[in-house]
This record gives structure tokens, sequence and C-alpha cells, in this order.
């Protein structure tokens, strides 16, 4: 009887730990909103059954700042009277700013989402993004994404790979896809993912939707050269750097 209690609340200390550093998406943070709903996930729903439209679905997915497949439990938000919103009306940024007299990239590691705003300060087009954790078991100096002020400095296609992680014990690191990557700070860079998961959780890179990274860097980044300085990108902290 005495190794059923202790079996039995060794469970319950495990699962209160899975709870406690369990990662809380950024739709979870709309429930109480007047604005959303919020719904849990079933067995079999996917992106496409629930949200036919693809309209909606685009919208939802950027709500919940998340591209990657549903699984049964997951919460997501959905706003309320969709039919009626643009994609512009759930925008965690402002439509209008007062302009820099350059474009720039508003990247937000709080909202989870990055904006792009031309030389006049009008909102162009807006994404979810995923930034570095607090802290990577064997990396050095943890996995932040640096805040500031930075420039692009380089850019690639789709073909773009990282030169460092995967870390891996052969000694033979990189090899991960960075697709359309954007380089501004050393090895950092905005780049596109289909892990985009709704909380941090890059090695310090700025995770985006392909179609995100793919557009920002086909139509709207300016690398340095000819009198150009190189686009923009402004880059604040998260509430929680320490998080993992």
């Amino acid at each position: 009887m005495k190794r059923i209690k202790t079996i039995t609340i060794s469970i319950a200390l495990i699962t209160i730990s899975q709870l406690t550093f369990a990662h809380i998406r950024y739709g979870e943070t709309l429930c109480n909103s007047p604005d959303y709903f919020c719904m849990k996930t079933k067995q079999g729903e996917t992106w496409e059954k629930l949200f036919p439209n693809a309209e909606e679905r685009d919208m939802v997915r950027r709500i919940n700042r998340m591209n990657i497949a549903l699984r049964p439990g997951m919460t997501i938000a959905v706003p309320k009277n969709i039919d009626r919103l643009t994609i512009y009306d759930v925008s965690p940024f402002p439509r209008y700013i007062d302009s820099q007299g350059e474009k720039t990239i508003y990247v937000s590691q709080k909202k989870l989402a990055w904006a792009a705003y031309d030389q006049d300060g009008e909102l162009l087009w807006w994404g979810p993004i995923s930034s570095g954790i607090g802290k990577c078991p064997g990396v050095i100096g943890g996995c932040s994404t640096p805040s500031g002020s930075f420039r692009v400095v380089r850019k690639q296609d789709i073909d773009c790979v990282s030169t460092v992680f995967p870390r891996r014990s052969d000694g033979n690191d990189g090899g991960a896809l960075m697709p359309y990557c954007m380089h501004f700070f050393r090895g950092y860079a905005l780049h596109g993912s289909y892990e985009v998961p709704g909380f941090r959780a890059s090695h310090g890179c700025v995770r985006m939707f392909i179609e995100d990274a793919r557009w920002l860097n086909e139509e709207f980044i300016d690398l340095p050269g000819d009198g150009m300085k190189g686009t923009r990108v402004v880059i604040d902290s998260p509430d929680d750097p320490n998080e993992q």
C-alpha cells in the first residue's frame, strides 16, 4: 500500500512539473479577450478541416503565431465575426506610424510578430515569429535573440542553411534549413521555417512563416550598396529573457 502511494505521489509530482514548465502558446493568452473565443482541437482535426476558407485559415494561424500541425488538445484562439475581419484588423501593430523616412522591419519578441513598414510609415504586411529561447543545453551564452537596431547585411534564397546548428557529436555541425535567410547581425538572421510553434523556440534566429520570409527576401529587403544602408531591423526584448 505504501509503495502504491509513493508511486502515485511521484506521478503527481511529474505531472505538476510538466505543467509548470509547459510552454504557453500565444493563442492561449487571448482566451480571456472579448474579441476571441478559444477551442481545443480534437483527434483528426487539421487547419484545413477547421477552416476551409484559405483567408480565414491564414488569419487564425497568424493570430495563434504558429504554422505547425494541430494535435489533439491544443488550444487555439479564433476571432469573433471572423468573416468581417481582414488581416490588418487582427494585427498587433498599428496600420500607420510616424515615418522614419526608410523601410523598416519591426520584430516584437513580446508579441511574437514582425511588421514591415514602408518609408511613409504604412504597414505593408505582418506575421508571426519565434525567436530565441533563453537557454540552450550545451550552448555557451544561451540562445537569446539580440535586441536593438540593425541592418540586413546579406541574404540567400530557399537553399540557405545554418553553418552552426544542429550541434552533432561527429564534429560536423550545421545543416539546419533556413530558407530565405536575411542576416542582420553576425550569424543571426530572419528566415522561413515550418516550425513556428506559438512560443519562443529558436537558437537565436527569428523564425517566420516560409511565405513571409520569401516576400521580405524578394520584395522588401534592400541590401547595402549603391547608396543603400541595408533595410533597418528593430528588435525588442522579450518580457522573460531567461525563459526556456
